[in-house]
């Protein structure tokens, strides 16, 4: 099953919002889905209402804990977390002298692929060794880009990165999609990054598209996903539609596989 990185070194895209109500929506459909936190700053964690205790991911990344043994339940019932903490601030210095360091994440992951139907990894803003550990244990990656000014700036370096974990650690990594995200269809800039975005990655585009929504932004603030804070928002239904369309990919790609 597979294991998909939502990724993009940029900070504010709508990155960790995807994490939680693109889980969160998964869940909902009653597919056993896996989030793993590996952002120090735990917005995952605390959005879904975890405690910030141990073992988290920063255990799993060094060594010192079974994956199993961190995994947290959420209050959705299909919907595991495996919780960051701030500890992970230090990781990447710690990670530095580790032997085969890109790669600390692949079997505790991939130990867990039985287990769970999907498993979203929300990546910290940078392009260092916690987003190349996600990436190498990864089988795709979404990238979210919000629709405003300087929108693809920073992109190519990204790919660059997916590139090279592609070449040297990871041969199965592949882009999963691209997601437009903070969109306003009332906005002339809005339209021209969508044209932009699609031209530039054509078919990887999401259908999906989350529109600039006011619910998504309140409901980490009550540690629920914008689905539960409020079903019939318009963020809750890009979501789901989101989903659905991420569950219909995976199961043409099992079948061609099969």
């Amino acid at each position: 099953m597979p294991i998909i990185s939502i990724a993009n070194q940029k900070g504010g895209v709508g990155k960790t919002s995807t994490a939680i109500n693109l889980s969160a929506s998964i869940a909902a459909a009653e597919y056993r889905t896996l989030l793993v936190d590996i952002d120090p700053q735990a917005n995952s964690s605390s959005g879904l209402g975890v405690e910030r205790n141990n073992p988290s991911v920063y255990d799993v990344l060094m060594g010192l804990e079974n994956a199993e043994n961190a995994i947290q339940s959420t209050y959705m019932p299909f919907l595991d977390i495996l919780p960051s903490t701030i500890d992970l601030v230090g990781a990447e210095i710690e990670l530095v002298s580790v032997e085969n360091r890109e790669h600390q994440l692949t079997e505790p992951l991939s130990n867990l692929q039985s287990k769970y139907d999907f498993i979203f990894i929300d990546c910290p803003p940078s392009l260092g060794l916690l987003t190349l550990n996600a990436l190498t244990a990864s089988n795709s990656v979404i990238i979210p880009v919000q629709c405003e000014y300087f929108a693809l700036e920073g992109l190519g370096q990204l790919l660059n990165t997916i590139n090279l974990v592609r070449k040297n650690l990871n041969p199965k990594l592949s882009i999963e999609g691209v997601l437009l995200t903070m969109f306003d269809q009332r906005l002339k800039l809005s339209n021209q990054v969508r044209d932009e975005v699609n031209k530039y990655f054509g078919a990887k585009v999401f259908e999906a598209v989350i529109h600039r929504n006011v619910r998504i932004s309140e409901a980490p603030s009550h540690a629920k996903p914008v689905l539960l804070y409020d079903s019939i928002s318009t963020g809750a239904r890009n979501y789901m539609q989101l989903a659905s369309e991420l569950i219909e990919r995976t199961q043409i790609i099992k079948k061609i596989d099969e």
